[in-house]
């Protein structure tokens, strides 16, 4: 097949998904082209050594990517501005350099709709399997003015494009009533779970450099390990961890918009079980996971993560470690069915209290068997293979019905 994909992000840029999708499917025999651009993410400003312009392509066996211009991201009005350039990039250069494909994948972000809405339009309803990965949060009564104005646009021309995809992936059981509600045909949407970097994240033994960062004694270790924003509610733990003194370390490694909050809050009840690590390389992470006894992973209670499966969830089941998970919806509901660790629900303090008491009195042979419950449920419904296997019969699925209306 000709495959086109549509993504705002991709690698270089911290985009796993579409890039992982895109070597695979290239790698399977079809011919893949990418329209996407420049990277800029997390920063807004385009990564030294690239620039601009409008003829950029690169090619690889069955891979060509194309890259358009857009301002860069940043919040508010600039964000906005930065869709929106996308779009006009896009229409510029999608009817050429796709007009042939047999099928689009769009991996869809909120900063894509406007340009999906419009390459769709262009092409003539090509057939299109739309991956919804996050979903426009609601905003604050109080926050009215041009951000409301333009999440009521975003919805409309979201309504358009679940109507118009020949097939609706979501990445989490619940985020199926969401597209559902939001337009998409129910007999058109399916579940396939984001998958995690597999040469990075698999099973290893810690180094003695990561048992000296992440263990200080034998006491149990609950690890978080990413972004320290507010979805996470990253409170909650640090009130945990300090109702147990010495009986477990919670080491939260990461930062973000939150940390100095988190900080604040740890330094104000005198946890000094709570440590903080700076950052670290996506290639060190899997030994950090092995010196740790146990990932913790949380999300508020929010209504739009209740149907969202964080990434670090992945991450974790495929390196073989044990999960403490806090949240609601599809995280908790994976973690049990799977048997691969404790779970409470969200914003509880007390709660989670009592899964790190327990979560520190579980032999290690338990907590192995949770470990490896937690792998295989990885490799069964996770994975890269089950994830592009899914994608691909859905391309398939689209063009062959597609196909049939035109005979």
């Amino acid at each position: 097949m000709k495959i086109g994909i549509l993504s705002y992000h991709f690698p270089p840029e911290p985009a796993f998904i579409p890039g992982s999708l895109a070597e695979e499917l290239a790698a399977r025999g079809h011919e893949v082209r990418v329209l996407t651009g420049f990277p800029d993410y997390p920063g807004g400003h385009v990564y030294p050594g690239w620039r601009q312009r409008w003829r950029h392509q690169t090619h690889s066996d069955r891979l060509t990517v194309r890259r358009v211009p857009r301002y860069g991201a940043g919040e508010g009005s600039a964000r906005m501005a930065s869709w929106l350039s996308f779009a006009g990039s896009v229409a510029l250069t999608g009817r050429r350099y796709l007009g042939d494909v047999d099928a689009l994948y769009v991996f869809q972000l909120p900063a894509v709709t406007f340009a999906a809405a419009g390459l769709l339009r262009m092409l003539g309803r090509v057939p299109t399997v739309l991956h919804v990965q996050d979903v426009w949060p609601e905003e604050e009564p109080s926050r009215a003015g041009e951000t409301r104005r333009w999440s009521g646009r975003l919805d409309a021309t979201l309504r358009r494009i679940y109507q118009e995809a020949g097939a609706v992936a979501v990445t989490a059981p619940s985020m199926r009533d969401v597209v559902v509600a939001g337009g998409a045909d129910p007999d058109r949407v399916r579940v396939v779970l984001n998958w995690t970097d597999e040469r990075i994240f698999r099973p290893t033994e810690p180094s003695r450099a990561a048992r000296n960062l992440i263990r200080r004694d034998d006491r149990s270790v609950v690890m978080h390990a990413g972004t320290i924003g507010v979805r996470q509610g990253l409170e909650t733990a640090v009130r945990a961890a300090a109702a147990l003194g010495d009986r477990m370390d919670l080491v939260l490694v990461g930062s973000g918009a939150e940390e100095r909050r988190v900080r604040g809050l740890a330094a104000q009840l005198r946890a000094d079980n709570v440590r903080f690590v700076d950052r670290r390389s996506p290639l060190d992470m899997p030994e950090l996971y092995a010196a740790a006894d146990y990932q913790l992973v949380m999300l508020r209670d929010l209504p739009e993560l209740r149907g969202m499966v964080p990434g670090k969830l992945q991450a974790a089941l495929s390196c073989g470690a044990p999960v403490v998970a806090s949240a609601g919806g599809d995280t908790v509901a994976l973690v049990e069915r799977a048997r691969a660790g404790l779970s409470c629900p969200p914003e509880d303090w007390a709660a989670l209290a009592d899964r790190f008491w327990l979560a520190s009195a579980i032999p290690p042979p338990a907590r192995a068997d949770m470990g490896r419950r937690g792998r295989e449920a990885y490799l069964r419904e996770m994975s890269l293979r089950a994830g592009v296997d899914r994608i691909e019969g859905l391309l398939r699925e689209v063009s062959s019905r597609a196909g049939g209306v035109r005979r």
